[in-house]
Protein backbone atom coordinates (compact mmCIF):
# COMPACT_ATOMS: atom_id res chain seq x y z
CA UNK A 1 0.00 0.00 0.00
CA UNK A 2 0.97 3.43 -0.82
CA UNK A 3 0.77 6.43 1.11
CA UNK A 4 1.15 9.82 1.08
CA UNK A 5 1.00 12.88 3.77
CA UNK A 6 1.26 16.25 4.09
CA UNK A 7 0.25 19.35 5.93
CA UNK A 8 -2.86 20.94 4.26
CA UNK A 9 -3.08 24.04 2.05
CA UNK A 10 -5.49 26.32 0.83
CA UNK A 11 -6.07 25.35 -3.15
CA UNK A 12 -2.93 24.32 -4.10
CA UNK A 13 -1.30 23.69 -7.23
CA UNK A 14 -1.45 20.46 -9.02
CA UNK A 15 1.23 18.65 -7.70
CA UNK A 16 -0.42 17.99 -4.22
CA UNK A 17 -3.37 16.28 -6.10
CA UNK A 18 -1.13 14.21 -8.19
CA UNK A 19 0.38 12.98 -5.18
CA UNK A 20 -2.96 11.99 -3.55
CA UNK A 21 -3.92 10.44 -6.69
CA UNK A 22 -0.48 8.75 -6.84
CA UNK A 23 -1.40 6.75 -3.92
CA UNK A 24 -3.31 4.63 -2.06
CA UNK A 25 -4.07 6.05 1.44
CA UNK A 26 -3.34 10.27 2.00
CA UNK A 27 -3.09 11.64 5.45
CA UNK A 28 -3.22 15.14 6.08
CA UNK A 29 -1.54 16.37 8.98
CA UNK A 30 -3.67 18.29 11.81
CA UNK A 31 -1.39 17.75 14.59
CA UNK A 32 1.10 20.04 12.93
CA UNK A 33 2.83 23.52 13.85
CA UNK A 34 0.81 26.76 11.51
CA UNK A 35 3.73 27.93 9.46
CA UNK A 36 3.53 31.87 9.07
CA UNK A 37 4.38 33.20 5.58
CA UNK A 38 3.80 29.82 4.63
CA UNK A 39 1.23 28.32 1.84
CA UNK A 40 -1.35 26.96 4.19
CA UNK A 41 -3.69 29.75 4.09
CA UNK A 42 -2.85 31.75 0.73
CA UNK A 43 -1.94 30.77 -2.64
CA UNK A 44 -1.74 32.22 -6.42
CA UNK A 45 -3.57 32.75 -8.93
CA UNK A 46 -3.30 34.81 -12.43
CA UNK A 47 -4.73 38.49 -12.50
CA UNK A 48 -3.93 40.65 -15.70
CA UNK A 49 -1.54 38.58 -16.70
CA UNK A 50 0.69 38.35 -13.63
CA UNK A 51 0.63 36.35 -10.23
CA UNK A 52 -1.16 37.38 -7.70
CA UNK A 53 -1.49 36.43 -3.98
CA UNK A 54 -4.93 35.40 -2.43
CA UNK A 55 -5.42 34.26 1.60
CA UNK A 56 -7.40 33.51 3.96
CA UNK A 57 -7.39 36.27 7.45
CA UNK A 58 -6.60 34.40 10.10
CA UNK A 59 -7.64 34.99 14.05
CA UNK A 60 -4.84 36.89 15.46
CA UNK A 61 -3.03 33.70 17.41
CA UNK A 62 0.29 32.23 18.74
CA UNK A 63 2.39 31.80 15.80
CA UNK A 64 3.05 28.30 17.89
CA UNK A 65 -0.32 27.17 18.13
CA UNK A 66 -0.92 23.70 15.48
CA UNK A 67 -2.93 24.25 12.17
CA UNK A 68 -6.05 22.60 14.10
CA UNK A 69 -5.67 25.35 16.42
CA UNK A 70 -6.29 28.11 14.16
CA UNK A 71 -9.15 30.04 13.42
CA UNK A 72 -10.52 32.49 10.44
CA UNK A 73 -10.76 35.98 11.41
CA UNK A 74 -14.66 36.50 12.32
CA UNK A 75 -14.23 39.37 9.53
CA UNK A 76 -13.27 37.27 6.93
CA UNK A 77 -15.30 38.43 3.60
CA UNK A 78 -15.87 35.57 2.04
CA UNK A 79 -17.78 37.05 -0.64
CA UNK A 80 -15.13 39.74 -1.23
CA UNK A 81 -12.38 36.53 -1.68
CA UNK A 82 -15.39 35.43 -4.29
CA UNK A 83 -16.24 38.63 -6.08
CA UNK A 84 -11.83 39.09 -6.63
CA UNK A 85 -11.85 35.37 -8.41
CA UNK A 86 -14.60 36.21 -10.42
CA UNK A 87 -12.94 39.28 -11.51
CA UNK A 88 -9.82 37.07 -12.53
CA UNK A 89 -11.74 34.29 -14.31
CA UNK A 90 -15.39 35.01 -15.41
CA UNK A 91 -13.69 35.03 -18.96
CA UNK A 92 -11.89 31.71 -18.27
CA UNK A 93 -13.27 28.65 -20.86
CA UNK A 94 -14.54 26.86 -17.46
CA UNK A 95 -15.48 29.06 -14.75
CA UNK A 96 -19.38 28.07 -15.12
CA UNK A 97 -18.23 24.13 -14.24
CA UNK A 98 -15.30 25.86 -11.36
CA UNK A 99 -17.00 28.84 -10.30
CA UNK A 100 -20.14 26.81 -8.15
CA UNK A 101 -17.13 24.38 -6.45
CA UNK A 102 -14.82 27.14 -5.47
CA UNK A 103 -17.94 28.60 -4.03
CA UNK A 104 -18.95 26.06 -2.02
CA UNK A 105 -15.26 26.10 -0.53
CA UNK A 106 -15.58 29.60 0.30
CA UNK A 107 -18.72 29.63 1.88
CA UNK A 108 -17.83 26.69 3.89
CA UNK A 109 -18.38 28.27 7.38
CA UNK A 110 -16.55 26.14 9.48
CA UNK A 111 -14.13 28.94 11.44
CA UNK A 112 -11.20 25.89 12.00
CA UNK A 113 -8.73 26.42 9.54
CA UNK A 114 -7.58 22.66 9.62
CA UNK A 115 -11.35 21.47 9.15
CA UNK A 116 -11.77 24.41 6.30
CA UNK A 117 -8.61 23.62 4.63
CA UNK A 118 -9.54 19.57 4.78
CA UNK A 119 -12.94 19.98 3.36
CA UNK A 120 -11.18 22.14 0.65
CA UNK A 121 -9.26 19.49 -0.41
CA UNK A 122 -11.92 16.88 -0.26
CA UNK A 123 -14.25 19.04 -2.20
CA UNK A 124 -11.33 19.04 -5.06
CA UNK A 125 -10.73 15.61 -5.20
CA UNK A 126 -14.15 14.70 -5.80
CA UNK A 127 -14.70 17.09 -8.54
CA UNK A 128 -11.58 15.48 -9.86
CA UNK A 129 -12.22 12.32 -9.10
CA UNK A 130 -9.67 11.57 -7.20
CA UNK A 131 -11.10 8.35 -4.76
CA UNK A 132 -7.92 7.87 -3.00
CA UNK A 133 -8.54 7.40 1.20
CA UNK A 134 -8.19 10.70 3.05
CA UNK A 135 -7.34 10.59 6.47
CA UNK A 136 -6.30 12.88 8.87
CA UNK A 137 -2.83 12.21 11.07
CA UNK A 138 -4.26 12.57 14.64
CA UNK A 139 -6.58 9.61 14.28
CA UNK A 140 -3.61 7.30 13.54
CA UNK A 141 -2.27 6.12 16.61
CA UNK A 142 0.90 6.40 17.11
CA UNK A 143 3.00 8.99 19.58
CA UNK A 144 2.24 12.42 18.04
CA UNK A 145 5.01 13.74 19.82
CA UNK A 146 7.32 12.37 17.21
CA UNK A 147 9.01 14.62 14.66
CA UNK A 148 10.13 14.72 11.23
CA UNK A 149 10.88 11.54 9.33
CA UNK A 150 10.48 9.30 12.71
CA UNK A 151 6.90 10.93 12.79
CA UNK A 152 6.24 9.77 8.88
CA UNK A 153 7.42 6.31 9.44
CA UNK A 154 5.29 5.73 12.54
CA UNK A 155 2.51 6.95 10.51
CA UNK A 156 3.38 4.83 7.65
CA UNK A 157 3.92 1.34 10.01
CA UNK A 158 0.69 1.94 11.69
CA UNK A 159 -1.18 2.24 8.70
CA UNK A 160 0.45 -0.97 7.34
CA UNK A 161 2.23 0.96 4.38
CA UNK A 162 4.48 -0.69 1.90
CA UNK A 163 5.70 2.66 0.25
CA UNK A 164 5.83 6.01 1.10
CA UNK A 165 5.82 8.86 -1.23
CA UNK A 166 7.00 12.53 -1.05
CA UNK A 167 6.61 15.79 -2.55
CA UNK A 168 10.62 15.73 -4.66
CA UNK A 169 10.78 18.59 -2.16
CA UNK A 170 11.49 16.75 0.34
CA UNK A 171 14.08 14.48 -0.87
CA UNK A 172 16.85 16.03 1.30
CA UNK A 173 14.86 14.93 4.26
CA UNK A 174 14.41 11.64 4.49
CA UNK A 175 16.96 8.45 4.59
CA UNK A 176 16.37 5.75 1.91
CA UNK A 177 18.21 3.73 4.85
CA UNK A 178 15.68 4.44 7.43
CA UNK A 179 13.12 3.85 5.42
CA UNK A 180 14.00 0.73 4.41
CA UNK A 181 14.96 -0.60 7.90
CA UNK A 182 11.32 -0.26 8.92
CA UNK A 183 9.95 -2.25 5.69
CA UNK A 184 8.84 1.34 3.83
CA UNK A 185 9.79 2.11 0.24
CA UNK A 186 10.69 5.25 0.00
CA UNK A 187 9.27 7.19 -3.38
CA UNK A 188 8.98 10.69 -4.82
CA UNK A 189 6.60 12.01 -6.66
CA UNK A 190 7.85 14.37 -9.45
CA UNK A 191 5.66 17.10 -11.65
CA UNK A 192 6.55 18.11 -14.52
CA UNK A 193 4.64 21.82 -15.99
CA UNK A 194 2.25 21.13 -18.48
CA UNK A 195 1.36 24.76 -20.56
CA UNK A 196 -1.72 26.04 -21.32
CA UNK A 197 -3.34 29.12 -22.27
CA UNK A 198 -4.14 32.17 -19.74
CA UNK A 199 -5.75 34.73 -22.00
CA UNK A 200 -2.76 34.87 -24.23
CA UNK A 201 -0.37 36.36 -21.54
CA UNK A 202 3.33 34.14 -21.01
CA UNK A 203 2.24 31.65 -19.18
CA UNK A 204 2.80 31.06 -15.13
CA UNK A 205 3.13 27.80 -13.94
CA UNK A 206 2.21 26.23 -10.48
CA UNK A 207 -0.10 28.30 -9.83
CA UNK A 208 -3.22 27.04 -7.50
CA UNK A 209 -5.12 24.26 -9.10
CA UNK A 210 -8.08 27.29 -8.59
CA UNK A 211 -5.96 28.06 -12.06
CA UNK A 212 -5.68 24.80 -13.35
CA UNK A 213 -9.86 24.35 -13.62
CA UNK A 214 -10.48 27.32 -14.79
CA UNK A 215 -8.68 26.75 -17.91
CA UNK A 216 -9.00 23.19 -18.65
CA UNK A 217 -11.39 20.31 -18.79
CA UNK A 218 -11.92 17.89 -16.20
CA UNK A 219 -10.98 15.14 -18.62
CA UNK A 220 -7.65 17.13 -19.18
CA UNK A 221 -6.81 17.37 -15.67
CA UNK A 222 -7.54 14.13 -15.31
CA UNK A 223 -5.42 13.05 -18.32
CA UNK A 224 -2.86 15.27 -16.35
CA UNK A 225 -2.81 14.01 -12.68
CA UNK A 226 -1.01 10.91 -14.53
CA UNK A 227 0.63 11.83 -17.25
CA UNK A 228 2.14 15.44 -16.01
CA UNK A 229 4.35 13.26 -13.12
CA UNK A 230 6.09 10.67 -12.11
CA UNK A 231 7.34 8.63 -9.55
CA UNK A 232 10.72 8.24 -8.66
CA UNK A 233 13.44 6.81 -6.16
CA UNK A 234 16.08 8.76 -4.84
CA UNK A 235 18.67 9.83 -6.87
CA UNK A 236 16.79 9.29 -10.36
Amino acid sequence: MKVGIMQPYFLPYIGYFQLIRSVDLFLVYDNIQYTKKGWMNRNRMFLNGKDVMFSLPLKKDSDYLDVCQRELAADFNRQKMLNKIKAAYQRAPYFSETFPLIELIVKYENPNLFCFLQNSIVRICEHLEITTEIRISSDIVIDHGLKSQNKVIALCEAVGASAYVNAIGGMELYSKHEFDARGVNLKFIRSKPFKYDQFGYDFIPWLSILDVMMFNSLDVIKERLISSCEIIDEGE
